[in-house]
């Protein structure tokens, strides 16, 4: 029992996890106990269980399984927390519980299940359990079935998916268990309770008898609606309803809810879609064009069988269709003509949407073919028809349809007619609108009237269907004039019909239509209607509104206005006279005058013709009375008329009798029934009078009342071409003005513009400058109708006359039509139905488009010219879109027939030249606007392609297309777009190219719509998975797109959308719902303007004067949505402006008080908050090119907690000046509120980056000058950017870094530089990097010059994230096109090299020769000596730790501060200039900058170089290492050709080179073939570049496959095998006789390539084949190439590596490590040609690591002595090559002692100076052998020749002195005899007097003055002491100075004595040496010789370090100058005694 009492101590859910079962079953009885307390769903106590509720029902005892299983279940029910764990426990579930035997367990295993599923995770259960049916075990597969049917039977289809059940269903049926099969049959049963008849096609092909059985059960179940019986948690309320109203008794919902309840799932969403184009014959098309019919009827039988299958996968069945349709429309034999019906049939049924696109080019030709009389080919069309229809609209069929019905052949119109009846049954009164009733009304009237019966009863069958499917009172006003019988008729058919929709859907949809739109008016009527059709627009087509419509005020208002007895709103007869035309006879002057007489006055008819004008004045007044008396009936208008014309007439002289004559006939005008006959009597005078000065206003008037009459577009025709016909221009220009003014009263309704166009031409064309100018005025007025169409008729003038007119176009531009107030009164036929036109928002304006005249272009599409767009040469293809751009522009507007056009454009969007795409979519733009709405019919097959190219990857492409898009929807409206699935499935898409731009689009269009078409709820899904695309730009487009979609879909379907996401993504989506509800605006509402969408500019202008207004008052609602244009960045956002209005008037009053407490409030934890807000994307990412409204409405909710109301009223205001009082304001309390600014930090610097986007420059003065005085402030409180105020401000602050400003570019570098001391500057090291990608020349180069002060001041640390990396994505920018720029980059490279030295070179990989010889040009220029990171690098890492400890701030704090701004100084000034070291600069990098004196610095300095110097060689140790860590061998050489080619070059060589390793010997023969090709051919080879290293991995990678597999397979034909050989081997001698490409291979790629070589060499199996011996010697010849053309340091290496490894391998064969030595000689061999080429840093490197993996002894075991000798030779010919001067490329060796490779060097270098002849002491040091190292390389006789001459020369006599002392010392028996002998003892006495007193002075045995024995002129030019000691720091005298200074020297001596510089300048390419100059700039340190040996003494006894003091002389000699002046000698003098006593 001791272990009892040890498990009982422990916790419930510790015990619950035991490993003994007692344990866990006591657990588990607890746990049990405790899940039924608790009554919180949401208690913390759940999640203690959440990681174990798994192990509760997977428990391995049985028992305790049961117990844990029931703990389980009440878990799940009743925590908050369960639905996390849902996954596993199901799984679990599945696994370890259905297995089991007792039934018990499996029945809690289900409740579990079900359980989950009621807790909303039905889609994971369900996932799970699929899995389980695929379980090998057939218990399990049972029992998820039975789960699976159990939660159908009680949740229903809503909930459980049964598609993919029923997918694996037929599979279940084969099953060999019968417990499955039955199961499966009751699975199915339960399925068909639910959907029916939709179960049996995906189950057709299941075992007969099974069927049968199935179907049998079928018939059992009853026919009722099934119900679920169980809810999910969220419908639980649902449940309860429904219960209270089963217990009142019967069923309360009814009928009604059935619906609802159920869902219809359609069979065909069931269905897989078949793929059917790939398996057409491949000579489908020829067959299909073939003589025989035989042949034809093959090809269609093979579609016919394709096409039964009852789904088809979408796809490009244009093709087919096309072919189909020309069989239906031109073949002969009838038979196959119902063949190719029956294949559309199929296509159409089987695509269904998919197949709307090909219907327009169909429908017309199945309509034309009806004329055939067979019964079975009519059959066939009408099946094919119907199907068709079903996949479309009526809408977009409609233009096809109206245009058959005018067919002579009855059989046609009878089908058609029977067709549109067929066709209305399945519309609603929704989708079948009054303008598209009106349009087949009218056509099918004609029909009833037809003389044919058939056609007759087939229309009444018609007008019958559309009567049931809207209702009488939609129909009626077409049918007035249809006589009683026929009426009786229509009516007797419309009860006989059956709708799809049943009848219900009419009547609701009747009483909806009824409802839906008031407020709208439309003239109706039939009368009404007809009638202002044909008198409004004689010659233009039917009008899609009646002109009411432009009325901008409801037009019912106007209804009194209308004169006489008809003014009320009367019964349509009373209406009649009012609208129609009054036709009047033309009558003779004799019956004029006895009408006349009736009425007038007989003294007046008398006197009209008086010679006196006295009289006819007095005869005209009489005559005005007579008028304004006479009521309108019994005015004879046209007899007046005749007498007011009658002699003088229009001739009439006295101006005062004209006047009253033109008064009278506007009275005439205006009083009677005036005709057109009337009007064509005086319309002449009126014209003729109208440039009148006197009489001109009259005859206005009284053209104006005749319009008024007779309708301005008649009137102003005649009008038009009366002025024209003549010749005076005065009359002209008056006309034109009289048109423009009488446009604008009267409206543009049913004027004819061509015609007027013609004049307006004429007259631009005139002489007269008046009427010119009329003529603009009146294009202007029109333009306000017409809008941008109008230029293009104008397009051809001349450009000074074009700019008059756009400048009158432009004037009009946001200006809205006027009202007409004139012509209403008899237009308006009192409108008794409201809201005609309601679903057609976007008509309005379109009339005026429909006037223009349009071109019939089809005839000029011919088929020659579509072959062209289609011509494999892009020449050609171009001419033809050429020919079809100028066939557009010539046509102007035309007519929406083009032909097959479409389908050829359709072709070159994705063509691969990208030009003829942007070309195709100009084309396509210039298509919509000459098509204008009729452009409609083409979205679908032209529309919906433009959007897939918005995902092309070019930017250019992608504007090009949104721009298309966005012509072509202003044209269409948005509505046909949204119609049907295909813009989801260009959603569905994962381009994100294509998805971020759609998606824009969308949120762009869908806020203008007031409604969208249903299919919307498509794009859902697409627009969910965007939600959480890989892509951050998508994400963000999706996210501005929800809250639109919300708009139209609702927040509830939207929400329920989300049940198909996974549990993860369905909580993110729901939570941005959420968040989209918040910020959803309302649907725009209907507009009050009558024209919804007048054409072109005037569109945008709509809200303007709305707009501007609400602005300014501040207090508009918060549905007026202000026009976007004029809210500015920093003003209220559109929808929640509401918040920001109330502000400024709550302010003004408490102004005073507001503003004296603090403006920053803290609010604790606020910004850790919102930070966690940010990262969970509660809140918008602060991420933006520009900012969005939606940003700066949620920065304002963010600051209303913690920044004072009234600054926020500032900082948001949309005044500029505002903004620069919040600065002042923010200025003024930086100090006094520090912590209130540092807690708002985040939202202040959010806010200044919404600054830097104003255009205002004082605002951004302001700004950054706050920003100054921030991170000042920061700094001195030792405050630390968080990433977040990083992240959210760095790269907005960049941005203004390359302002063209000075003053702004200054202050951002000035804060940058700050930020340095708040912010790591690795971190800012990216954000910089980030700005040098800008398109701004200034950004990228100002960003490129902070770069290299950062790597100056903090050294190569900053570097992220490597500084290789780093380096060459700076040293890109040197080939930058901006030459600024261009010397940025190479400024900072400079920077680096100072820093960094060659490595630098390493670094930046390869570059251009250009770019190189650039750098290298700077580099010498800069002369600047390379130095280890700078000291402040100390700065750097504290700044890192700072987060993680805030004590860490001191670290910045002390000294390093004060070093941060001195040092920085300091290092610049005090740089050395860069004639001491050579290309050995890779060892100075371990030379720390500490190690050098810096007089400054010891000068200030009281002691803090103790706790100092340590540190910091401490830190450097870091850095010696991080050459090592860079990868430097793997950088690969990219051609610099590379970018320019054609990125799909690129991808096509990728692909070749995946398939050169493919295990198909075929297909890698074929890739190597095209290879070859490639590499054969010159100008092609370049291809390749780029690619050589992954050819040769494929390569290899083959050989090996060929080695290990082909050779071993016993089947394969060794013939294939060699084939494959010699094509790789070829294609490598190919490859590696470029030398260009083979210097590509990188040092891995090249061992393995050679270790393949090898291995095949070696491979037996080859020899016994014929070929084998060819192979040897082919694969020898291509390892000699390998060999002489890589790039020699690559292969030379990768040899060494090879070879280590081949030793390693105890396995390996000798004979291997044999050929690789061999390969080794070889290269020796070529080394004396190649030693310049080879990185020898990098082979010493290789050679080290061998000889420290096989030391010496360890080579020596080896079997053969070849290793060691092959090391030996190798490094043995180095030697010999580069003297001495290889002991400097050890540099890359981080440890030398590791190895024996420095001291066998120091060996050879000894033993070859033997050899020269010089006997050598026996422990000669290591940098002995540097003495030499630039010297010549013959003789030591040549070096002490030199050495003598030095001292010969008067400048160089100390240095030569020098040298010979050093020479003596270390060669003691070097004999200098001869070189003495032959000089005079003079000379021999100096030298030995020289000597001594160097001996002197070195072994300290007191100073002998420098004079002593040398001339003075000789003192000033002394030179240092050289030395070659480098590594031993004790040497009093070593100073670390490399041969290159020696080399320097030796130059200017040879010059001096005139001899060659040639052969001594070997040097490495890149060394640091500026031109050879005087050396007199070094000669003052050795004045200071001996001082600096005091003071090393000094600071020995202080510090105990060995520093070596010409080490610090170095540091303190002064750069630059170029000679030392006394004056500065002195001043180093005292500075040193300074030193030395402070020391003391």
């Amino acid at each position: 029992m001791g272990d009892d009492s040890e498990w009982m101590k422990l916790s419930v859910d510790q015990k619950c996890e035991h490993k003994l079962w007692k344990a866990r079953l006591s657990g588990y009885e607890e746990a049990l106990k405790i899940f039924q307390k608790i009554k919180d769903e949401k208690s913390p106590e759940w999640s203690k269980y959440l990681g174990l509720i798994k192990k509760f029902v997977t428990d391995s005892n049985a028992v305790v399984q049961l117990k844990g299983l029931e703990a389980a279940l009440v878990y799940v029910e009743n925590a908050h927390v369960a639905g996390k764990t849902t996954g596993e426990v199901v799984s679990g579930v599945v696994s370890k519980v259905f297995n089991q035997p007792k039934a018990k367990a499996k029945e809690l295993g289900t409740e579990i299940c079900l359980m989950y599923i009621e807790i909303e995770k039905g889609e994971a259960v369900q996932e799970e359990l699929l899995k389980g049916l695929d379980s090998k075990n057939p218990k399990i597969t049972v029992a998820c079935i039975e789960t699976l049917r159990k939660a159908l039977s009680e949740f229903g289809s809503k909930i459980i998916l049964l598609k993919p059940i029923i997918k694996v269903l037929p599979k279940l049926f084969e099953s060999r268990e019968k417990a499955i099969r039955d199961e499966a049959k009751l699975i199915a049963v339960e399925i068909y309770r639910w959907i029916r008849d939709a179960l049996k096609a995906p189950l057709q092909n299941i075992n007969s008898v099974q069927l049968k059985e199935l179907e049998e059960e079928w018939l059992k179940l009853p026919t009722g609606a099934p119900k679920p019986t169980r809810f999910l948690r969220s419908q639980q309320e649902l449940e309860a309803k429904l219960e209270q109203q089963q217990s009142a008794g019967g069923d309360a919902e009814g009928g009604g809810d059935d619906g609802d309840e159920v869902p219809q799932i359609d069979a065909y969403e069931l269905l897989e879609a078949v793929e059917i184009l790939s398996k057409l014959p491949k000579d489908f098309y020829d067959k299909i064009e073939a003589k025989k019919w035989q042949e034809r009827k093959e090809a269609l039988e093979a579609v016919e069988v394709l096409v039964k299958n009852p789904k088809l996968e979408a796809g490009d069945y244009s093709d087919l269709v096309k072919a189909l349709k020309k069989v239906v429309g031109k073949d002969t034999n009838v038979m196959l003509v119902a063949l190719a019906a029956k294949c559309l049939t199929g296509l159409a049924v089987g695509l269904r949407k998919k197949f709307g696109q090909y219907a327009g080019h169909v429908v017309p030709t199945i309509l034309e073919k009806f004329k055939e009389k067979k019964p079975q080919v009519v059959q066939a069309l009408q099946e094919a028809i119907d199907a068709i229809f079903l996949t479309t609209t009526l809408q977009s069929i409609s233009e096809d349809i109206l245009a058959v019905m005018d067919n002579k052949n009855p059989t046609i119109k009878q089908q058609t007619s029977l067709f549109i009846a067929r066709s209305f049954r399945h519309c609603t009164s929704s989708t079948l609108p009054k303008s598209l009733l009106k349009p087949f009304c009218a056509a099918l009237l004609k029909h009833i009237n037809d003389s044919a019966p058939e056609v007759r009863d087939a229309a009444f069958e018609a007008l019958g269907t559309a009567l049931k499917v809207v209702g009488e009172k939609a129909v009626n006003p077409f049918l007035a004039d249809v006589d009683k019988l026929k009426l009786d008729r229509i009516k007797e058919c419309s009860e006989k019909v059956e709708l799809v929709y049943g009848k219900k859907a009419g009547a609701t949809a009747d009483k909806r239509e009824s409802k839906a739109l008031p407020g709208k008016t439309v003239a109706s009527g039939a009368a009404g209607d007809k009638d202002v059709k044909e008198a409004a627009a004689p010659k233009s087509g039917p009008l899609k509104k009646a002109p009411a419509t432009k009325a901008s005020g409801p037009p019912k208002k106007g209804k009194p206005a209308v004169s006489g007895a008809a003014g009320g709103s009367g019964s349509k007869n009373k209406k009649g006279p009012d609208v129609k035309e009054i036709v009047e006879p033309e009558l003779s002057v004799e019956v004029c005058e006895e009408k006349a007489s009736v009425v007038l006055p007989p003294t007046c008819l008398q006197l009209l013709d008086s010679s006196n004008w006295k009289e006819r004045l007095a005869c005209m007044e009489e005559f005005q009375k007579a008028v304004e008396l006479m009521d309108r009936t019994e005015m004879p208008c046209q007899a007046l008329v005749r007498m007011l014309a009658k002699k003088p007439g229009w001739k009439e002289t006295n101006f005062q009798v004209m006047q009253m004559k033109l008064h009278i006939v506007a009275l005439i005008a205006q009083k009677g029934n005036f005709s057109k006959t009337s009007a064509q009597v005086v319309l002449d005078g009126l014209v003729d009078k109208i440039g009148d000065v006197k009489c001109g206003n009259n005859a206005k008037e009284a053209l104006t009342a005749i319009a008024e009459a007779c309708l301005l577009p008649w009137t102003a025709e005649q009008v038009m071409s009366m002025a024209f016909s003549q010749k005076n221009p005065k009359n002209q220009s008056e006309t034109l003005n009289w048109l423009s003014n009488a446009i604008k009263e009267f409206g543009f309704s049913g004027l004819n513009v061509k015609a007027f166009i013609s004049n307006v031409k004429t007259a631009l064309a005139a002489t007269n400058p008046a009427v010119r100018t009329s003529a603009i005025t009146l294009l202007g007025v029109m333009y306000l109708y017409v809008g941008p169409p109008l230029r293009m008729f104008f397009e051809d003038e001349k450009t000074a006359l074009l700019s008059q007119i756009d400048a009158e176009f432009e004037k009009m531009q946001g200006q809205t039509p006027p009202a007409p107030t004139r012509g209403t009164s008899k237009n308006v036929g009192g409108g008794t139905d409201e809201g005609e036109d309601g679903d057609e928002p976007d008509e309005g304006g379109s009339d005026v488009v429909d006037l223009l005249p349009r071109v019939e272009i089809s005839d000029k599409i011919t088929l020659e010219l579509i072959s062209k767009i289609g011509d494999k040469n892009w020449k050609i293809r171009k001419e033809g879109l050429d020919e079809v751009s100028s066939i557009i522009n010539e046509a102007k507007f035309i007519q929406p027939n083009i032909g097959e056009l479409p389908t050829a454009l359709k072709g070159r969007l994705n063509d691969s030249n990208k030009i003829l795409v942007q070309q195709t979519l100009s084309i396509l733009q210039q298509l919509a606007v000459a098509m204008g709405p009729n452009v409609k019919q083409h979205v679908k097959n032209l529309g919906i392609p433009i959007i897939t190219v918005l995902g092309d990857s070019k930017n250019n492409v992608r504007a090009a297309a949104l721009a298309t898009v966005n012509a072509w929807a202003e044209q269409t409206g948005m509505k046909e777009w949204l119609e049907g699935e295909d813009l989801s499935e260009e959603l569905k898409k994962e381009n994100p190219f294509l998805r971020q731009e759609l998606l824009g689009w969308l949120a762009e269009k869908l806020p203008a719509l007031r409604s969208t078409p249903t299919d919307l709820i498509l794009c859902v899904p697409h627009l969910y998975s965007c939600l959480e695309d890989r892509n951050g730009d998508v994400r963000k487009k999706a996210q501005d797109a929800l809250p639109f979609f919300m708009m139209h879909l609702g927040y509830e379907k939207m929400a329920k959308a989300t049940g198909k996401l996974k549990p993860t993504s369905k909580d993110q989506v729901l939570a941005m719902l959420e968040k989209a509800k918040a910020n959803m605006p309302a649907k725009p509402a209907a507009p009050a303007k009558a024209s919804s969408k007048p054409a072109g500019g005037a569109g945008p202008a709509k809200f303007q004067p709305v707009s501007a207004p609400v602005e300014d008052s501040m207090s508009s609602s918060v549905e007026s949505k202000p026009d976007p244009k004029k809210t500015r960045g920093g003003g209220v956002s559109k929808a929640k402006s509401v918040q920001g209005k109330k502000m400024p008037s709550k302010s003004s009053l408490k102004e005073d008080d507001d503003k004296s407490g603090p403006i920053f409030i803290v609010v604790p934890n606020g910004k850790e908050q919102r930070m966690k807000d940010e990262k969970a994307l509660k809140v918008l990412k602060w991420n933006f090119t520009t900012p969005r409204d939606e940003y700066i409405e949620q920065l304002k909710l963010q600051m209303s907690s913690c920044v004072a109301r009234w600054l926020q009223d500032e900082m948001f205001h949309s005044d500029f000046q505002h903004h620069n009082k919040a600065l002042a304001v923010m200025v003024d309390h930086l100090e006094s509120e520090k912590e209130g600014v540092i807690g708002c930090l985040d939202l202040i610097l959010k806010w200044l980056t919404l600054r830097f986007f104003d255009t205002n420059t004082s605002v951004l003065m302001k700004a950054l000058e706050y920003l100054k005085l921030l991170f000042t402030l920061l700094s001195d409180e030792e405050y630390h950017l968080t990433e977040n105020e990083a992240s959210s401000f760095i790269p907005y602050l960049i941005l203004k870094v390359g302002e063209p400003k000075d003053v702004i570019r200054k202050d951002v570098r000035a804060i940058l530089n700050r930020m340095c001391l708040v912010y790591p500057a690795s971190k800012m090291f990216p954000f910089l990097m980030e700005g040098t990608k800008s398109k701004n020349s200034k950004q990228r180069a100002e960003c490129l010059e902070e770069l290299g002060c950062l790597v100056e001041s903090y050294g190569m640390n900053v570097c992220q994230p490597t500084p290789g990396k780093a380096l060459k994505e700076m040293a890109i920018h040197i080939g930058d096109r901006d030459n600024t720029v261009r010397n940025a980059a190479l400024n900072t490279i400079v920077t680096v090299y100072n820093v960094h030295g060659d490595q630098v070179f390493k670094l930046i990989g390869n570059l251009s020769e250009k770019d190189m010889s650039m750098l290298e040009e700077r580099i010498k220029r800069s002369a600047k000596r390379p130095a280890a990171a700078p000291v402040k690098q100390v700065e750097e890492r504290p700044q890192r730790t700072q987060n993680l400890n805030s004590n860490a701030n001191m670290l910045r704090k002390g000294p390093a501060e004060d070093m941060s701004s001195r040092l920085k100084i300091m290092y610049r000034t005090y740089r050395i200039q860069a004639r001491s070291l050579s290309g050995h600069s890779e060892a100075t990098h371990t030379v720390p900058r500490e190690f050098q004196l810096d007089l400054d610095e010891i000068e200030n300095d009281n002691g803090t170089v103790r706790c100092e110097m340590p540190a910091l060689v401490q830190h450097k140790l870091d850095d010696i290492f991080e050459p090592v860590l860079i990868p430097e061998p793997k950088i690969r050489a990219v051609s610099p050709h590379f970018d320019d080619m054609h990125s799909n070059t690129a991808s096509t060589i990728n692909f070749i080179i995946s398939q050169v390793a493919s295990g198909d010997i075929n297909t890698s023969v074929q890739a190597l073939t095209q290879i070859d090709e490639v590499l054969r051919q010159e100008d092609k080879s370049e291809a390749m570049s780029g690619h050589i290293d992954q050819f040769l991995i494929a390569t290899f990678m083959q050989l090996r496959l060929i080695y290990n597999t082909h050779m071993a397979d016993e089947k394969l034909d060794k013939d294939e095998i060699i084939k494959l050989y010699s094509c790789i081997i070829g294609n490598m001698i190919s490859l590696f006789q470029m030398e260009n490409l083979a210097r590509e291979a990188s040092t891995g790629v090249l061992k393995d390539l050679m270790h393949g070589l090898i291995t095949l060499m070696l491979d037996s199996r080859i020899e016994d084949l014929e070929e084998g011996q060819q192979v040897f010697r082919s694969v020898n010849l291509l390892v000699v190439k390998v060999l002489e053309k890589s790039d020699q340091t690559n292969i030379l290496s990768a040899l060494l590596v090879l070879l280590q490894d081949s030793l390693l391998a105890t396995a390996g064969s000798p004979k291997f490590s044999e050929l690789v030595m061999k390969c080794l000689w070889r290269m020796v061999r070529l080394l004396p040609d190649t030693i310049n080429s080879i990185n020898l840093d990098r082979i010493l490197l290789d050679i080290h690591i061998f000889m420290k993996v096989f030391p010496k002894e360890k080579l020596k075991q080896c079997k053969s002595e070849f290793p060691i000798r092959t090391l030996k030779t190798l490094l043995h010919t180095l030697c010999k090559l580069k003297g001495p001067k290889i002991l400097d490329h050890l540099t890359m060796i981080d440890n030398k002692n590791e190895s024996e490779l420095e001291a066998h060097l120091c060996r050879m270098m000894k033993h070859s100076l033997d050899q020269m002849g010089s006997k050598s002491d026996k422990e000669t040091e290591k940098g002995a052998s540097r003495i030499d190292e630039k010297a010549s390389k013959a003789k030591v006789n040549d070096f002490l020749a030199e050495i003598f001459k030095k001292i010969g020369s008067k400048e160089n006599t100390k240095e030569g002195l020098a040298e010979l002392y050093e020479y003596k010392k270390k060669y003691s028996d070097a004999d200098i005899e001869p070189f003495l002998k032959n000089s005079s003892q003079f000379f021999q006495s100096y030298v030995e007097r020289g000597l001594r007193v160097i001996e002197m002075e070195r072994e300290g045995k007191g100073r002998i003055p420098s004079s002593t024995g040398i001339s003075p002129q000789m003192e000033v030019s002394c030179v240092p002491t050289p030395t070659s000691t480098v590594s031993s720091v004790g040497n009093t005298n070593g100073e670390e100075v490399g041969p290159s200074v020696y080399l320097e020297r030796l130059k200017i001596l040879r010059q001096r004595c005139g001899l060659e510089n040639t052969k001594q300048d070997d040097r490495p390419a890149l060394t640091l040496l500026s031109k050879p100059s005087v050396p007199a700039v070094v000669s003052s340190t050795d004045m200071l010789h001996s001082k600096l040996s005091q003071i090393r003494e000094s600071r020995e006894q202080h510090h105990h370090l060995d520093l070596d003091s010409n080490q610090m002389h170095s540091a303190a000699t002064t750069s630059s100058s170029s000679s030392s002046t006394a004056a500065n000698i002195d001043d180093l003098k005292k500075r040193l005694e300074r030193i030395k006593s402070s020391r003391k």
